[in-house]
Protein backbone atom coordinates (compact mmCIF):
# COMPACT_ATOMS: atom_id res chain seq x y z
CA UNK A 1 0.00 0.00 0.00
CA UNK A 2 1.30 3.41 -0.96
CA UNK A 3 -0.15 6.51 0.71
CA UNK A 4 0.84 10.13 0.14
CA UNK A 5 -0.01 13.55 1.51
CA UNK A 6 0.39 16.86 -0.31
CA UNK A 7 -0.59 20.43 0.48
CA UNK A 8 -1.28 21.62 -3.05
CA UNK A 9 -2.01 25.27 -2.14
CA UNK A 10 -4.95 25.51 -4.61
CA UNK A 11 -6.14 22.49 -6.54
CA UNK A 12 -7.40 24.85 -9.24
CA UNK A 13 -3.83 25.86 -9.98
CA UNK A 14 -2.14 22.54 -9.23
CA UNK A 15 -4.66 20.13 -10.79
CA UNK A 16 -2.34 19.24 -13.72
CA UNK A 17 0.47 18.60 -11.22
CA UNK A 18 -1.77 16.32 -9.17
CA UNK A 19 -2.95 14.31 -12.19
CA UNK A 20 0.60 13.97 -13.49
CA UNK A 21 1.84 12.82 -10.08
CA UNK A 22 -1.03 10.33 -9.67
CA UNK A 23 -0.41 8.81 -13.09
CA UNK A 24 3.31 8.51 -12.52
CA UNK A 25 3.31 7.28 -8.92
CA UNK A 26 0.04 5.33 -8.68
CA UNK A 27 -0.53 5.65 -4.94
CA UNK A 28 -3.39 3.74 -3.37
CA UNK A 29 -4.37 6.91 -1.54
CA UNK A 30 -3.44 10.57 -1.97
CA UNK A 31 -4.50 13.02 0.72
CA UNK A 32 -4.62 16.70 -0.24
CA UNK A 33 -4.70 19.87 1.80
CA UNK A 34 -5.45 23.49 0.91
CA UNK A 35 -7.60 22.64 -2.08
CA UNK A 36 -9.13 26.12 -1.71
CA UNK A 37 -12.44 25.38 -3.44
CA UNK A 38 -16.07 24.64 -2.61
CA UNK A 39 -17.38 21.11 -2.95
CA UNK A 40 -19.40 22.02 -6.04
CA UNK A 41 -16.18 23.12 -7.77
CA UNK A 42 -14.23 19.99 -6.89
CA UNK A 43 -13.45 17.79 -9.94
CA UNK A 44 -15.08 14.56 -8.72
CA UNK A 45 -16.09 13.49 -12.24
CA UNK A 46 -12.62 14.21 -13.63
CA UNK A 47 -11.00 11.99 -11.03
CA UNK A 48 -13.66 9.33 -11.61
CA UNK A 49 -13.01 9.32 -15.37
CA UNK A 50 -9.34 8.63 -14.60
CA UNK A 51 -10.18 5.74 -12.30
CA UNK A 52 -10.01 7.47 -8.93
CA UNK A 53 -12.58 7.85 -6.16
CA UNK A 54 -12.47 11.25 -4.48
CA UNK A 55 -13.86 12.78 -1.31
CA UNK A 56 -13.69 16.44 -0.39
CA UNK A 57 -14.41 18.79 2.49
CA UNK A 58 -14.18 22.16 0.77
CA UNK A 59 -14.26 25.85 1.43
CA UNK A 60 -14.06 28.75 -0.99
CA UNK A 61 -10.62 30.41 -1.24
CA UNK A 62 -9.21 28.89 1.96
CA UNK A 63 -8.41 25.51 3.52
CA UNK A 64 -10.12 22.42 2.06
CA UNK A 65 -9.03 18.78 2.38
CA UNK A 66 -9.51 15.72 0.21
CA UNK A 67 -8.84 12.00 -0.06
CA UNK A 68 -8.30 10.45 -3.50
CA UNK A 69 -8.33 6.66 -3.57
CA UNK A 70 -8.03 3.74 -5.98
CA UNK A 71 -10.76 1.99 -4.02
CA UNK A 72 -13.97 3.44 -2.60
CA UNK A 73 -13.93 4.55 1.02
CA UNK A 74 -16.77 4.13 3.51
CA UNK A 75 -17.89 6.03 6.60
CA UNK A 76 -16.71 9.43 5.38
CA UNK A 77 -16.52 11.99 8.16
CA UNK A 78 -15.89 15.74 8.02
CA UNK A 79 -14.40 18.08 10.62
CA UNK A 80 -14.20 17.43 14.36
CA UNK A 81 -17.37 16.39 16.17
CA UNK A 82 -18.21 18.69 19.06
CA UNK A 83 -15.96 21.50 17.85
CA UNK A 84 -17.71 24.45 16.22
CA UNK A 85 -15.43 25.50 13.39
CA UNK A 86 -16.21 27.28 10.14
CA UNK A 87 -12.94 26.16 8.56
CA UNK A 88 -12.78 22.95 6.52
CA UNK A 89 -9.66 21.22 7.81
CA UNK A 90 -10.43 17.54 8.24
CA UNK A 91 -11.78 14.59 6.30
CA UNK A 92 -11.53 10.88 7.07
CA UNK A 93 -12.73 7.61 5.62
CA UNK A 94 -12.28 3.88 6.00
CA UNK A 95 -10.19 1.94 3.48
CA UNK A 96 -9.95 -1.83 3.11
CA UNK A 97 -6.64 -3.11 1.77
CA UNK A 98 -6.03 -6.19 -0.37
CA UNK A 99 -5.78 -8.38 2.74
CA UNK A 100 -9.13 -7.07 4.05
CA UNK A 101 -7.41 -5.03 6.72
CA UNK A 102 -9.57 -2.04 7.67
CA UNK A 103 -7.68 1.24 7.91
CA UNK A 104 -9.04 4.61 8.97
CA UNK A 105 -7.42 7.31 6.80
CA UNK A 106 -7.32 10.97 7.84
CA UNK A 107 -6.36 14.03 5.80
CA UNK A 108 -5.81 17.01 8.09
CA UNK A 109 -4.81 20.61 7.57
CA UNK A 110 -3.73 21.89 10.98
CA UNK A 111 -3.80 25.69 11.42
CA UNK A 112 -0.58 27.58 10.80
CA UNK A 113 -0.85 29.78 13.89
CA UNK A 114 0.97 32.78 12.39
CA UNK A 115 2.77 33.85 15.59
CA UNK A 116 2.78 32.79 19.23
CA UNK A 117 1.09 36.01 20.40
CA UNK A 118 -1.71 36.00 17.82
CA UNK A 119 -5.38 35.03 17.90
CA UNK A 120 -4.55 32.54 15.15
CA UNK A 121 -2.20 30.73 17.52
CA UNK A 122 -4.94 30.55 20.15
CA UNK A 123 -7.13 28.97 17.47
CA UNK A 124 -4.35 26.53 16.58
CA UNK A 125 -4.04 25.38 20.20
CA UNK A 126 -7.81 24.98 20.50
CA UNK A 127 -7.95 23.04 17.23
CA UNK A 128 -5.10 20.75 18.28
CA UNK A 129 -6.74 20.13 21.64
CA UNK A 130 -9.99 19.00 20.00
CA UNK A 131 -8.06 17.04 17.36
CA UNK A 132 -6.20 15.17 20.08
CA UNK A 133 -9.52 14.21 21.71
CA UNK A 134 -10.84 13.02 18.35
CA UNK A 135 -7.80 10.82 17.79
CA UNK A 136 -8.08 9.43 21.30
CA UNK A 137 -11.68 8.41 20.58
CA UNK A 138 -10.81 6.98 17.16
CA UNK A 139 -8.18 4.79 18.76
CA UNK A 140 -10.96 3.09 20.73
CA UNK A 141 -12.80 2.16 17.54
CA UNK A 142 -10.05 1.56 14.98
CA UNK A 143 -6.97 -0.59 15.41
CA UNK A 144 -5.36 0.72 12.21
CA UNK A 145 -5.21 4.46 11.53
CA UNK A 146 -3.09 6.41 9.07
CA UNK A 147 -3.03 10.11 9.90
CA UNK A 148 -1.74 12.37 7.14
CA UNK A 149 -1.54 16.04 6.43
CA UNK A 150 0.06 19.42 6.75
CA UNK A 151 0.60 19.61 10.50
CA UNK A 152 2.31 23.01 10.44
CA UNK A 153 4.60 21.54 13.10
CA UNK A 154 8.29 20.78 12.70
CA UNK A 155 8.67 18.03 15.33
CA UNK A 156 12.42 18.30 16.04
CA UNK A 157 15.34 20.57 15.30
CA UNK A 158 16.50 18.11 12.63
CA UNK A 159 13.29 18.95 10.75
CA UNK A 160 14.16 22.64 10.47
CA UNK A 161 16.85 24.16 8.22
CA UNK A 162 18.11 26.51 10.96
CA UNK A 163 16.54 25.99 14.41
CA UNK A 164 18.21 29.09 15.87
CA UNK A 165 16.55 31.35 13.32
CA UNK A 166 13.15 29.93 14.27
CA UNK A 167 13.42 30.27 18.06
CA UNK A 168 10.27 31.92 19.43
CA UNK A 169 8.29 31.37 16.22
CA UNK A 170 5.36 29.17 15.35
CA UNK A 171 5.86 25.74 13.73
CA UNK A 172 8.71 24.93 16.14
CA UNK A 173 7.47 26.13 19.53
CA UNK A 174 7.48 23.80 22.53
CA UNK A 175 3.69 24.16 22.68
CA UNK A 176 3.23 22.77 19.16
CA UNK A 177 5.87 20.11 19.53
CA UNK A 178 4.27 18.97 22.77
CA UNK A 179 0.97 18.45 20.93
CA UNK A 180 2.83 16.41 18.30
CA UNK A 181 4.40 14.30 21.06
CA UNK A 182 1.00 13.82 22.71
CA UNK A 183 -0.35 12.43 19.45
CA UNK A 184 2.64 10.07 19.17
CA UNK A 185 2.05 8.99 22.75
CA UNK A 186 -1.47 7.90 21.82
CA UNK A 187 0.24 5.13 19.87
CA UNK A 188 1.20 6.78 16.58
CA UNK A 189 4.54 6.61 14.78
CA UNK A 190 6.07 9.28 12.54
CA UNK A 191 6.71 6.96 9.59
CA UNK A 192 9.34 9.12 7.89
CA UNK A 193 11.44 9.63 11.00
CA UNK A 194 11.03 6.00 12.05
CA UNK A 195 12.44 4.74 8.75
CA UNK A 196 14.89 7.62 8.22
CA UNK A 197 16.19 8.45 11.71
CA UNK A 198 19.04 10.71 10.57
CA UNK A 199 17.74 12.16 7.29
CA UNK A 200 17.59 15.93 6.99
CA UNK A 201 14.85 16.47 4.43
CA UNK A 202 12.06 18.99 4.09
CA UNK A 203 8.52 19.10 2.69
CA UNK A 204 7.97 22.88 2.58
CA UNK A 205 10.05 25.82 1.35
CA UNK A 206 9.21 29.52 1.38
CA UNK A 207 8.34 30.81 -2.10
CA UNK A 208 10.43 33.91 -1.48
CA UNK A 209 13.69 31.96 -1.13
CA UNK A 210 15.28 30.05 -4.05
CA UNK A 211 14.67 26.33 -3.69
CA UNK A 212 18.33 25.52 -4.35
CA UNK A 213 19.20 27.05 -0.96
CA UNK A 214 17.08 24.28 0.64
CA UNK A 215 15.93 26.46 3.54
CA UNK A 216 12.92 24.29 4.31
CA UNK A 217 10.95 22.58 7.05
CA UNK A 218 9.48 19.12 7.47
CA UNK A 219 5.92 19.97 8.48
CA UNK A 220 3.92 17.44 6.39
CA UNK A 221 3.60 14.05 8.01
CA UNK A 222 2.21 10.55 7.76
CA UNK A 223 1.65 8.95 11.16
CA UNK A 224 0.57 5.34 11.56
CA UNK A 225 -0.73 3.44 14.54
CA UNK A 226 1.70 1.01 16.13
CA UNK A 227 -0.42 -1.84 14.77
CA UNK A 228 1.01 -0.98 11.33
CA UNK A 229 4.60 -0.60 12.48
CA UNK A 230 5.76 -3.96 11.13
CA UNK A 231 4.19 -3.11 7.77
CA UNK A 232 6.22 0.06 7.22
CA UNK A 233 8.52 -0.44 4.26
CA UNK A 234 9.59 2.91 2.89
CA UNK A 235 9.00 6.60 3.62
CA UNK A 236 10.29 9.47 1.52
CA UNK A 237 9.73 13.03 0.32
CA UNK A 238 9.30 13.55 -3.41
CA UNK A 239 10.93 16.89 -4.12
CA UNK A 240 10.36 16.84 -7.89
CA UNK A 241 6.90 18.52 -7.92
CA UNK A 242 8.35 21.47 -5.99
CA UNK A 243 10.67 22.05 -8.95
CA UNK A 244 7.84 22.32 -11.49
CA UNK A 245 6.51 25.54 -12.97
CA UNK A 246 4.09 27.32 -10.59
CA UNK A 247 4.50 24.68 -7.85
CA UNK A 248 2.93 24.46 -4.45
CA UNK A 249 5.24 25.53 -1.65
CA UNK A 250 4.88 21.96 -0.34
CA UNK A 251 5.77 18.66 -1.99
CA UNK A 252 4.37 15.12 -1.60
CA UNK A 253 5.34 12.98 1.38
CA UNK A 254 4.97 9.25 0.79
CA UNK A 255 4.85 6.11 2.94
CA UNK A 256 4.76 2.57 1.59
CA UNK A 257 3.50 -0.37 3.63
CA UNK A 258 3.65 -4.12 2.99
Amino acid sequence: MKIATWNVNSLNVRYPHVISWLNKNQPDILCLQETKQDNDKFPYSDFKSLGWYSYHNGQKTYNGVSIISKKPLINISLNIDGFEDNQSRLISGTYEDTKNKTIRVISAYIPNGQSLDSDKFIYKKKWLSHFYKLLKDLKKNYENIILTGDFNISPQDIDCHDPKVWIGKNLVSDIERDYFKKILNLGFTDSFRYLNPDSIEFSWWDYRIPLKRNLGMRIDHILTTESLLDNLKKAYIDKQPREMERPSDHTPVVTELN
